[in-house]
Formats: C-alpha cells, sequence, structure tokens
C-alpha cells in the first residue's frame, strides 16, 4: 500500500507529523481521527515510514527495550479505560502518547493501525511474538469471544504480577550463591596458573620424591598453563553446543526434565512452574474457557517443556473423556495433597477455586524455599572451600612440611 505524509493538531493543538500507510488518504484520515489527530495535510510520498524511522537509527539500537513491566502496566491501563467505556481506539491513543517506552509505543501505535484497518487486538498482538507471548495472546483472544476483554486484562495484569514477582526472588536468592561459585572458580584458576608453578620451582630445588597430591597438582597446574587456549576454545565450544542441543525438541526436553532432578533448584522449578500452571487454569476456567482449550492454552504458560508435555498429555485425555483427576495421576507430576485438590474440585464443580488454592499453596511452598535458598546451599559450598583448601593444604604445604622437618634432623 502506498504511504501518506500528514500533519495535524492532537487535543492539545500540538502539531503531528509522521508518515502512515493506507489505501488513499480517506483511509489515512480516517486513522488520525480515531487516534484523536485532526489532519491538516496528507500528501502521498514514496518514503516509507520504516526508511523515516531508520535515519535514526543508532537511538532505536540503543533505547531501552520493551520489558515485561511495560506489558504488566499497559494491561492495567487497558483494563481500567475499558472499564470507564472508553473505545479501544481512544484509549490506545492515550496510551500511545503516555507511553515512556519509545519502543513501547511504536508497538501500541502498530496495535491501532492493525485495529483501524480491521484486524483483531490479538491479531495485531500476534505481530510481536517478543512483546505478547502466547498465553497473552491466548487470553486476549478469550476476552475477545466473551466479550469480557476488560476482566480479561486485570486477570493478565495480576498473572503479569506473579511472575514477575517470582523471578526477581529467586534472582534475588541466587545472586549470592552465584558471586561465591564465581569466586571460587576464579581462585581456583588463578592457583593453577600463578602460585602452583612458582611451588614447582622450589620443590625441584629440593629433588626429592613428591606425595602422590603434590604430583597431581602439578600435572593439573602444567597442563592448563600449557593447553589454556584449548581449554577456553573448548569451553566455548561446550556452551554452544550445548545451546545448539537444547534448541532442539527433543534436547530441551530431555534438559528439562533433568533440571527437575538438581538437588536443590529442580523442587524450586517444579513448584514454581506449577504454581503457574494453577493460576493460568484458574484465570482460563474463570473466563469461560472451555476445559480442553484451557489446557492447551495453559500448557504454553509452563517453561519447562517436559511439564508441558505433561500438561498436554493431560488435555489429549480429557479430550477422549477421561476426568482431570485420573489424568493428574497418569502425569505424575502433582503431589498426593493437590490430586485430593482437584477431586474435590471436580466433584464440587468449583475446580477454578480449588486451582487458585493450589497455586496459592504452591507459591507459599516456593517463598519458603526460597527463603532458605541460602541456607541450603551454604553447607555445600563450606563443603567443598574445605575440600579445596584440603587439597591445596595436603599438595602444597604437607611436602613443605616433610622437607622442613629433614632438614632439621
Amino acid at each position: 500500500m502506498p504511504h501518506f505524509a500528514y500533519k495535524g493538531r492532537n487535543a492539545r493543538g500540538e502539531l503531528m507529523q509522521g508518515v502512515l500507510e493506507g489505501a488513499d488518504s480517506n483511509a489515512v484520515a480516517d486513522q488520525l481521527f480515531g487516534s484523536g489527530v485532526t489532519p491538516v495535510e496528507i500528501t502521498q510520498t514514496r518514503q516509507a515510514a520504516a526508511a523515516k524511522d531508520g535515519e535514526d537509527w543508532w537511538t532505536r539500537f540503543s533505547e531501552k527495550k520493551v520489558t515485561s513491566m511495560d506489558v504488566q502496566l499497559f494491561s492495567r491501563q487497558l483494563y481500567t479505560l475499558l472499564k470507564s467505556g472508553v473505545p479501544i481506539m481512544k484509549g490506545l491513543a492515550g496510551l500511545q502518547e503516555s507511553a515512556i517506552s519509545k519502543s513501547f509505543g511504536r508497538v501500541i501505535k502498530d496495535l491501532r493501525e492493525s485495529l483501524d484497518s480491521g484486524r483483531e487486538l490479538s491479531a495485531a498482538m500476534h505481530k510481536h511474538p517478543t512483546v505478547f507471548n502466547n498465553f497473552y495472546l491466548s487470553m486476549v483472544r478469550v476476552g475477545e469471544m466473551t466479550g469480557k476483554l476488560d476482566e480479561v486484562m486485570l486477570r493478565l495484569f495480576d498473572h503479569l504480577e506473579f511472575d514477575r514477582e517470582m523471578k526477581q526472588r529467586v534472582k534475588s536468592a541466587t545472586r549470592y550463591p552465584t558471586f561465591v561459585i564465581i569466586a571460587m572458580v576464579l581462585a581456583m584458576v588463578v592457583v593453577n596458573v600463578f602460585v602452583i608453578p612458582q611451588f614447582v620451582k622450589v620443590f625441584e630445588s629440593f629433588k626429592a620424591e613428591l606425595p602422590l597430591m603434590t604430583r597431581i597438582l602439578i600435572a593439573s597446574s602444567k597442563f592448563t598453563v600449557e593447553y589454556w587456549p584449548a581449554l577456553i576454545v573448548g569451553a566455548i565450544g561446550g556452551y554452544f553446543s550445548f545451546r545448539a542441543w537444547t534448541n532442539t525438541k527433543a534436547g530441551l526436553l530431555k534438559w528439562d526434565r533433568y533440571k527437575l532432578k538438581f538437588p536443590i533448584a529442580g523442587k524450586i522449578i517444579h513448584k514454581a512452574t506449577m504454581a503457574r500452571f494453577a493460576r493460568s487454569f484458574a484465570l482460563s476456567s474463570r473466563s469461560g474457557v472451555p476445559i480442553v482449550q484451557a489446557l492447551t492454552v495453559v500448557s504454553q504458560t509452563a517453561d519447562n517443556s517436559y511439564l508441558s508435555a505433561q500438561i498436554e498429555q493431560m488435555r489429549d485425555s480429557v479430550e477422549r473423556g477421561d476426568s482431570i483427576l485420573r489424568t493428574a495421576i497418569v502425569a505424575k507430576i502433582f503431589t498426593p495433597i493437590v490430586l485430593q485438590m482437584i477431586a474435590i474440585g471436580e466433584e464440587s464443580g468449583s475446580l477454578d477455586d480449588l486451582m487458585d488454592e493450589i497455586a496459592a499453596m504452591y507459591e507459599r511452598e516456593v517463598d519458603y524455599e526460597l527463603k532458605t535458598l541460602s541456607s541450603q546451599i551454604e553447607p555445600i559450598m563450606i563443603t567443598f572451600l574445605g575440600a579445596m583448601v584440603l587439597v591445596l593444604a595436603l599438595g602444597i604445604f604437607l611436602p613443605i612440611w616433610d622437607l622442613g622437618k629433614a632438614a632439621m634432623h
């Protein structure tokens, strides 16, 4: 379609200008009126809007990307506008003008243009997969189908708030252990590359037979010093090979299943994912989504492909006529207490309320696990540090001690 350069005035009388794509000048005028801009001049141009935006490519490259907080606030603001009876086109125009993030402002602008051309909101959002995930799109589609888009937006806001808080708490709890592990690895590298070679010169001057642990440390240090380029290349190659393996469907499935077996982090990942599953299922059910479709939507919220596959198997079984309780037992991803709550929810017809209770229970357990995460990791780190110090003491100081006693005698 052709592009049109326009000049106009907004509700505050400010001059607005830019380039829009449309079938003709009348279509562009309709877009401007719909966004609250009164056109003054509209002329056809060969300059595309993308080209105009590309003039300041460095600003586009360096500006802040769209974050989950932007989407969360957008959901809350859109809920308020729709609840107040504001037309969606006018509401999006106001959100675009008040957007703090320029990149998200362009996303809202594209949503307005897509809606003006006759597309649904969910279809317009589908053009921005990095901003709106599959679950978000599915829930917006449900809101459009049921006529409850405002309620869906409020529930999406609550869902994103829970998701953001969960990620922040995990990052906060793992920050100190990660720092300690990195410091330990750097210390081992420094000892291997700089400390042990200096002791080797001392040991060689005595020309005495060294203990086994000392010889192991010397061999390890010599290998590190001589082959450090190969070690770096091997580490980089291993990282990219691992990334390529996890990018395959089979590899990601195996890795996500293995992550659930990690000593400490595994149970946190499992409980956090199941809390998200229960909360999302309750949200979908309250929005009037059929159970089969709800399980399809909810499986997309699980950031673990193994658990997502188990939920999809539950959906297939429910589609064949099995009860949710039976499919949940076969999936083997729920605790007995949760299974009992699902059974009560099915019998009483209040499965969505029971799913909220299950989500709250999992959230409390995750909260406790995160609060005690540091105390659980500390014994492991202390043990590892003690073993490292013991190896260094036996390998370096023991032979010096033996040589000192021999010299005294």
